[in-house]
């Protein structure tokens, strides 16, 4: 039984990433159960083809007088935000322009930019026309996003990695409880970048083909690109966030602490926080990233808290792990999964192989079959970064 004492709405969602763009795209082939958004590149990594999750779509364009933030992380934002434009005018109207803040969680901002200026740099002698290391710096994607709106309010991104996004809700939230705002456009947003996909191979960690959760056969990550942008306020409305649990157990700069002590510690304090017990939980976006540790410690804390009953799955399969817009991303799937767009009530698949890992803690995979039988749900979506930086989220609907 929840008893937090105040809630926060999940007004509106906007989404891209290799599912599509648009909330009742992405939906249908979520639960259609589609990977054609993972596709093959050679240009990423060197010596080697690399699967990623990659936007197809046009984006729009950033505006000549924002021209030092012109890059393809913020035109994610933009694409993003198109789709809930009129609710976020709305809020404009309603509160001001001084009480809308923007938090946002990304790993990459520009760099995709700054290699190509660098390539430029070093064949030309130097720099690109126009180019500008502003749309580089970790928190161009805030900075410009409230430039763009013209809000006079905190707009800040937060990096920690693969939990960016998701700890984002919880700094988002904060500044509605201390009433520093009456809004938040809260969310996370990163792009494919040779950087990103050169370090994550040099650590032997990128998939041969599309990753493969939890099974026996899996061998590392599919790297993936996204944006996806909430109105979050004290307005009520369908969907909301309930609980945020956030840890740091600093076992190793890369590798997880192997019994998923900390990622367990996040997932209690999400419940706390919630003021829920594991049994209310109906439905776990794990971390899934498909590397051998991640997994195995995941399964861990999920059996230690849960058991092997609540259903789960991991969604990288279909949009790749999108590192610091990854919590966003995913409590987005949630979001669509609670929502009308969701006709048949399924939940998010899990795409692997089916060849089970006996040597990992048991968890309850969906299957093509699983169905919400109940009216009121909360879901739980899990992100666990490099350094320890986890985080838990829950969501769930509101029954009017």
């Amino acid at each position: 039984m929840n008893s937090q004492k105040s809630i926060h709405y999940l007004n509106a969602l906007g989404i891209i990433n290799a599912l599509g763009r648009g909330k009742q795209q992405v939906a249908d082939n979520l639960f259609s159960g589609t990977q054609s958004g993972i596709v093959k590149r050679e240009d990423l990594v060197a010596g080697r083809s690399v699967y990623v999750g990659q936007v197809n779509q046009s984006l729009p364009p950033i505006p000549s007088y924002l021209s030092n933030y012109d890059c393809r992380n913020n035109q994610l934002l933009l694409a993003a935000y198109e789709q809930i434009k009129e609710p976020v005018q709305n809020a404009i109207k309603r509160f001001g322009k001084d009480r809308i803040a923007v938090v946002l969680g990304s790993s990459t901002s520009g760099i995709a930019e700054g290699e190509r200026a660098v390539k430029h740099l070093l064949e030309e002698g130097e720099l690109p026309l126009g180019y500008h290391y502003q749309k580089q710096e970790i928190g161009t994607c805030a900075e410009f996003f409230s430039q763009y709106l013209e809000l006079d309010n905190l707009a800040y991104c937060i990096t920690t990695a693969c939990s960016s996004s998701a700890k984002a809700f919880s700094s988002a939230r904060r500044l509605l409880e201390r009433n520093l705002c009456d809004a938040v456009i809260v969310g996370g947003v990163d792009t494919l970048c040779q950087l990103t996909l050169n370090g994550f191979s040099a650590l032997e960690s990128v998939a041969e083909k599309v990753c493969n959760p939890f099974s026996i056969n899996r061998n590392g990550i599919t790297i993936g690109e996204g944006a996806a942008l909430f109105l979050m306020s004290r307005i009520p409305s369908e969907i909301a966030l309930f609980g945020v649990g956030c840890s740091a157990d600093a076992y190793h700069i890369s590798s997880p602490e192997p019994e998923g002590l900390g990622a367990e510690a996040a997932i209690l304090a999400a419940l706390n926080d919630a003021g829920l017990e594991p049994a209310d939980i109906d439905y776990i976006n794990l971390h899934g990233t498909a590397t051998r540790k991640n997994d195995e410690m995941e399964s861990k804390a999920i059996n230690r808290v849960f058991g092997d009953g609540v259903f789960c799955s991991s969604t990288k399969g279909q949009i790749g792990h999108t590192l610091g817009a990854a919590g966003a991303n995913e409590i987005a799937l949630c979001w669509l999964t609670l929502s009308g767009y969701n006709t048949k009530q399924k939940l998010p698949p899990h795409l692997w192989d089916g060849n089970v890992d006996p040597s990992l803690s048991k968890i309850n995979f969906v299957t093509s079959d699983t169905v919400l039988e109940v009216q009121q749900h909360y879901f739980l979506s899990n992100s666990f970064a490099f350094g320890g930086s986890n985080a838990s989220v829950i969501i769930g609907n509101i029954l009017k």
